[in-house]
């Protein structure tokens, strides 16, 4: 039977946290505050109110002067928005096999956005110069979707970071293609942690020109916003969010939570958390019997091969995702919220079924 607390149902155990994914995680505290702050009186609509104005300030100090920030619901409007701001209805778009556009985003950038995906297998999750250029050779022609933009997921769905050398590499080749270039950044906070970099050094200042900057999965409710570094690179945004049904009516509960985010350290704070961890929890499973971590653990995703039927009893105590039914891969997520408690419990059932 559900538990009352304060007049209402609690419906899940609050102390119980697993490895599925850094979405599962709740709400930051300090974000929680920021909304009850933002929840008095009356504010203008639609972006017209005195958070979303400040949000623009306070995106301009970590991105540069030109930035312009337009808040969304989620990634995947985010995503959709920003590339089909930045496209021809004739465009397509570079991205990895693995990249969430490609994967998990239900086809929108190809039914909502009117965009070609064009897929590059990337061991690691990276793209580099060579794999776009050999992906948009000989399109030039009129049968072909025109390659316009390059999208780099940041960190990849595969844990690992790009750094900003090899991200200028991929913007001055795209730009030589006469590209632009993408970032998916719903773990952008967890690249700066890892890099221990300012966002604008490896964004702006190597020559990105758009990128879906990530609030969900670093402590907020809800809210991702769309960054335009390089206002030459898009067109009709504010036509586009509305059109794509990303235009928040009570917008100032989006803004007031990046601003949370953003306007201090807390941002960076999760992140560095949250990827600390991730490296904990590696070092513990590492040696384990019929374990192995099988990629570079650079941000907050662990990915480590478990034999399925240790898997599966272990799955009884903690969730988390098996990445590769095949290999028996499976991706395991920290969280802002995580703490060292949580990753030794899981460390402890492993070993236990391991050794069962």
């Amino acid at each position: 039977m559900a538990d009352r607390v304060n007049g209402g149902v609690t419906r899940h155990n609050p102390d119980v946290r697993g490895f599925a994914s850094d979405n599962h995680a709740g709400v930051h505290p300090e974000v929680l505050a920021a909304l009850g702050a933002a929840n008095g009186g009356h504010q203008a609509a639609y972006g017209e109110d005195v958070y979303t104005a400040g949000l623009r300030d306070v995106f301009r100090e970590h991105f540069g002067e030109r930035t312009e920030v337009y808040p969304v619901f989620n990634g995947t409007g985010a995503n959709v928005v920003g590339l089909q701001a930045m496209c021809d209805r004739w465009g397509a778009v570079v991205c990895t096999g693995d990249a969430h556009l490609n994967l998990d985003e239900c086809g929108a950038p190809e039914k909502l956005a009117g965009l070609k995906l064009l897929a590059v297998p990337a061991a690691d999750g990276k793209l580099t110069p060579e794999l776009i250029g050999a992906r948009v050779r000989g399109m030039a022609g009129q049968h072909h979707a025109q390659p316009q933009v390059v999208s780099l997921t940041q960190s990849t769905e595969l844990g690992t970071v790009y750094t900003a050398e090899e991200i200028m590499a991929i913007c001055a080749h795209a730009h030589d293609l006469g590209m632009l270039v993408h970032v998916d950044g719903s773990r952008l906070a967890n690249a700066a942690a890892s890099l221990d970099l300012p966002l604008r050094a490896f964004t702006t200042d190597v020559g990105v020109d758009v990128l879906s900057f990530g609030g969900t999965k670093n402590g907020l409710l809800l809210g991702e916003a769309i960054v335009v570094l390089n206002p030459d690179a898009v067109r009709g945004t504010v036509f586009l969010r509305k059109a794509a049904t990303q235009l928040a009516s009570k917008m100032r509960f989006v803004s007031a939570q990046l601003l949370a985010l953003l306007e201090g350290d807390l941002w960076l704070r999760n992140a560095r958390h949250s990827n600390a961890m991730a490296q904990r929890l590696a070092t513990a499973i590492a040696d384990l019997p019929g374990v192995s971590v099988v990629r570079p653990v650079q941000a907050n995703a662990v990915f480590a091969v478990i034999p399925p039927d240790v898997a599966d009893r272990v799955r009884k105590r903690f969730s988390f995702h098996t990445w590769d039914e095949a290999t028996g891969e499976a991706r395991l997520m920290t969280a802002f919220d995580t703490t060292e408690d949580d990753v030794d419990a899981f460390a402890a059932a492993l070993a236990e079924e391991t050794a069962g």
